[in-house]
């Protein structure tokens, strides 16, 4: 699947298709990922569906079938040219203000 290309439902469905996928593939029922991850049978039955529920059952699920250090990169920056990785290695707190127009 083509995520640039994707809705926000669609992604959200694919997620929980693929937590669904690792789960078989772990030869886990609902029941025993459910209380590996310390959520309910019903709100993992309900993710594995749908893809919707919170982040925080996302991470328990993730982490009780071991994905976790495959996500660690998820969202790393990548500078993109030399003076973006000096400007990278300076740590921003906030982002600039925006100047009225």
């Amino acid at each position: 699947m083509h995520f640039e290309l994707a809705t926000s439902d669609e992604i959200a469905r694919e997620f929980g298709n693929r937590i669904r996928a690792h789960r078989l593939a772990a030869n886990l029922q609902q029941s025993e990922l459910a209380a590996r991850a310390g959520v309910s049978q019903r709100a993992l039955r309900n993710f594995e569906r749908s893809g919707r529920g919170t982040f925080d059952l996302f991470l328990r699920v993730a982490m009780a079938l071991g994905l976790i250090e495959s996500m660690s990169n998820l969202f790393e920056l990548k500078p993109k040219s030399i003076k973006a990785m000096e400007q990278a290695s300076q740590r921003r707190q906030r982002a600039s203000r925006r100047q009225s127009e």
